[in-house]
């Protein structure tokens, strides 16, 4: 497959191929904090930084099907770029992520709650816009602040990126209880492998 080509795969689909054989291996590609928040049960943690960072060395790892996730399908797109033009194959994306997963009423496995990512990205750039509007009332150049947030928001839609989200992602707040690191990814996605990749 073409490493430009995103295969995505619906969440009912996923759900029949989690009961068949081979079952794929899930990697949730978000935050440490959202897949503590919520995940599919059985899904890897490997944020998407340390997979773009690494993509050489888990692409090595990654073996049978593979589907990627994350809460609406963005940074799992982003995700299998590097992965493919690593060598990765039977990759494919959860077409709306976590958030479409749920809404057909798969099974969840729930921890403390939090905000997406996505969310926060809202907020953020909602606030920006907002207080560089009011501020402009007395500083006439704080509207540039709220064009500069709307170039950034349109860019992103563009090119299917956020570096605003990326900035994010780095926070306390985003990062759960424990960093997620080379080592830990591929150990994982090393005992899954012998395990047969059962879902848990």
């Amino acid at each position: 497959m073409n490493p430009r080509t995103t295969a995505l795969i619906a969440p009912t689909e996923l759900t029949d191929r989690l009961t068949g054989d081979p079952t794929p291996t899930l990697v949730d590609v978000r935050t440490p904090a959202e897949y503590e928040t919520a995940h599919i049960p059985g899904s890897i943690n490997i944020p998407l930084p340390l997979m773009t960072e690494h993509a050489t060395a888990l692409a090595a790892e990654l073996d049978g099907p593979v589907v990627l996730v994350c809460q609406a399908g963005t940074r799992a797109r982003t995700a299998h770029t590097p992965l493919a033009a690593a060598g990765a194959e039977q990759l494919s994306v959860l077409d709306g992520g976590v958030t479409a997963y749920t809404a057909t009423g798969q099974p969840i496995r729930r921890g403390r709650a939090r905000w997406a990512l996505e969310r926060q990205v809202r907020l953020v750039a909602g606030g920006l816009v907002a207080t560089s509007i009011l501020a402009s009332l007395r500083f006439p150049r704080a509207r540039f602040l709220a064009g500069g947030i709307g170039a950034g928001l349109a860019t992103a839609a563009v090119t299917d990126t956020c570096a605003m989200g990326a900035a994010l992602s780095r926070l306390p707040y985003n990062r759960g209880g424990r960093a997620v690191t080379l080592r830990d990814a591929v150990q994982a996605l090393r005992s899954r492998r012998a395990a047969g990749s059962t879902p848990s």
